[in-house]
């Protein structure tokens, strides 16, 4: 009999003593470095034994960091918790990679002058493209959040069993159409964003407040614009929602708008409230809206609504628009269930693009107001090459190249950049690398003979837009050849790039590289999909920081990652597409009230209740680049008081084989 203390971390854990005597609290590892270098477990699972690189990574840590401190006169500990242990970091990590994946010198080390030099500057502009709010009224676990955090508590909280999880890991590895395995830091399951997330905090949900939420409205406030660089940003919504009936029972497509709105995250109407809210507190304009995109027939005759596009326009005045082809959105006719819906869909689609070409006036105040932003990708479940998804319905781009010939007046935005597998990108490593399960044709050419690795969807659809693409060149795909260029569609980079920019950074090479080569600097957009990752800011500095490595440059021709570059995909792109003033304006002065004192957002404040209700009005009836406001002013004061990062992490590490 084993004997656990009642309440103590062995009595919590689910691990047997035998499996407890090959583990360590994780607290007690003595080196914490800024970036994890072995699994850690919350004590589900037996975590995986530390790998070669990842002890090659921490060894190399550990020299710089010994040296560099001396040389400061200052604790190895308190080196670890500056710039200096990043830097060391990335350092580290080049050297084991065996490429520059990361910008970095040896200077940074020793002075923060120098890490500031290669940090996002401070006069970054940064326009955040896709971001989410979860309205009060839904509280529960979310799983992109768990994805983000790792194996551990909140993972659990979001559904994900010790069952499920050993020995994939990441829910996504091994299931779905993605191959199991471990990325490139020899793990299965490495946490994004070590600096705000870890395994076991912040809670998923967390408070149940508007103010407090992790994903709620106060919260958003809080991680954008004081504890990021985000100058302006999107707030996005999702109407990927299944209704489930009254009194219960399998959930399915809505029938009508009400039924879909009231089972979604965060409806148009509360979308744009949240956007008046936080101008109006900032003084200035910080957030933009985006309506959604209900097309069919069906959908401009809804019971309650009418036309629920023309109500959209008439009430929240969207600043651009937000579809989902993989969404149950799209109403063939009156009374019928939602179904998915391909962008080229002529009795489908375009009815409700023609109502938004009809309300062209909104865009002398609403200038993105033609820009279709559409979730493309970062679908799995049998949409690989002959699976029986793969189609436009589900994400692949075969219906670009004739959408966006048809609504030139409009910019067509790919959120994800068409992405195929979810949330886990072995696959991709396989085809670049040519390892045993890669899936051919491993290399895509395009109509100048020019071949590069095919990362599904996303290859083909950059030389979609840089009218390359040859019909056949994807075996399986139905897209007719690109014939010429497509300066109406972009790139955005939203979980994308944050799922493999630290995991799988051979992957992101390749694909910011073939994105550059074939839509150019001025044609990719950043988005950061936070909330659900925490902020953005490690986002930001991870592009910031990027490169794409000599040797794969040169190999397959692809163009340089410029600080020019990154400046447009940080924030001008997004800046000029919907119709910022390039010239700095400044606001007035004044403190900011405190966000997380505001009236509005405590329990029966005006944002609280929008944010609890039905997610429209009732009864229905049928910026600058740099602003100097007072979002800006406290984020400065915030930054002032900083203090050392903890490294520390919570759990079991594996100590014995």
């Amino acid at each position: 009999m084993s004997e656990r203390l009642p309440g103590s971390r062995e009595e919590d854990a689910w691990l047997s003593d035998a499996q407890l005597e090959r583990c360590a609290p994780a607290e007690s590892e003595p080196f914490q470095s800024p970036v994890p270098t072995r699994m850690i477990s919350n004590g589900e699972y037996v975590p995986f034994p530390q790998t070669q690189k990842q002890k090659q990574v921490e060894s190399r840590v550990k020299e710089l960091a010994g040296k560099a401190s001396k040389k400061l006169g200052m604790t190895r500990r308190q080196f670890l918790e500056g710039t200096g242990g990043l830097a060391a970091s990335f350092l580290a990590m080049n050297e084991v990679y065996g490429n520059a994946f990361f910008k970095v010198d040896e200077v940074e080390m020793f002075e923060k002058a120098a890490f500031a030099e290669n940090a996002t500057p401070r006069n970054l502009f940064v326009f955040d493209d896709q971001t989410h709010i979860v309205r009060s009224s839904t509280n529960t676990p979310q799983g992109l959040r768990a994805l983000a955090q790792g194996p551990g508590s909140v993972s659990t909280a979001a559904g994900f069993s010790p069952a499920t999880t050993p020995p994939h890991g990441n829910p996504n590895n091994g299931r779905g159409g993605n191959p199991a395995g471990v990325d490139e830091l020899g793990a299965t399951w490495t946490p994004w964003n070590p600096t705000q997330l870890h395994p076991d905090f912040p809670p998923n949900p967390g408070p149940a407040t508007t103010v407090a939420g992790e994903f709620h409205l106060g919260q958003y406030i809080n991680r954008m614009y004081l504890e990021a660089q985000t100058s302006v940003s999107i707030i996005s919504n999702a109407n990927i929602a299944l209704f489930t009936p009254p009194g219960g029972g399998t959930p399915g497509p809505a029938t009508n708008i009400h039924d879909s709105l009231v089972s979604e995250i965060l409806t148009g109407w509360q979308t744009a409230q949240c956007r008046d809210y936080i101008n109006q507190l900032a003084g200035s304009t910080r957030a933009l809206a985006h309506g959604q995109l209900y097309p069919g027939p069906g959908n401009l005759a809804d019971p309650l609504f009418g036309d629920y596009t023309q109500w959209q326009i008439e009430n929240m005045q969207p600043d651009s628009w937000k579809g989902y082809n993989v969404a149950f959105a799209a109403s063939a006719a009156p009374g019928t269930a939602f179904a998915r819906w391909r962008l080229d869909d002529e009795a489908i689609a375009y009815p409700t693009y023609q109502v938004i070409a009809r309300n062209k006036d909104q865009l002398k105040k609403h200038p993105g107001f033609f820009n279709i932003c559409i979730h493309k990708g970062l679908s799995a479940n049998a949409t690989q090459p002959g699976g029986a998804n793969n189609l436009p319905n589900f994400g692949n781009p075969d219906d670009i190249v004739k959408v966006a010939t048809d609504w030139p007046q409009f910019n067509w935005i790919m959120y994800h950049s068409c992405i195929r597998p979810s949330f886990w990108v072995l696959q991709a490593l396989m085809d670049i690398e040519n390892l045993p399960g890669a899936m051919p044709p491993t290399l895509l050419t395009d109509s100048h003979g020019h071949s590069v690795p095919n990362i599904r969807w996303s290859t083909q659809f950059a030389q979609i837009a840089g009218g390359r693409y040859v019909a056949g060149a994807e075996p399986t795909s139905a897209s007719p050849s690109s014939l010429h260029r497509l300066p109406n569609v972009y790139a955005e980079l939203g979980t994308t790039m944050a799922s493999m920019i630290v995991t799988f950074p051979t992957v992101w090479a390749h694909f910011i590289g073939q994105l550059l080569h074939y839509m150019g600097p001025t044609n990719i957009v950043f988005g950061s999909d936070s909330l659900w990752y925490g902020g953005p800011q490690w986002q930001i500095e991870a592009l910031w920081r990027s490169q794409i490595p000599e040797d794969i440059a040169s190999r397959w021709g692809y163009p340089p990652l410029t600080e020019g570059a990154k400046r447009h995909i940080l924030g001008l792109n997004s800046a000029r597409l919907y119709g910022l003033p390039a010239a700095a304006v400044r606001y007035a002065d004044g403190g900011l009230p405190g966000y997380a004192t505001a009236p509005e957002l405590q329990p029966g404040g005006s944002m609280d209740a929008v944010l609890r209700g039905v997610g429209y009005p009732e009864p229905v009836t049928p910026a600058s680049l740099m602003p100097e406001d007072r979002f800006a002013k406290l984020k400065r004061w915030t930054d002032s008081i900083g203090l050392g990062r903890s490294n520390t992490r919570n759990g079991w590490m594996r100590t014995r084989a």
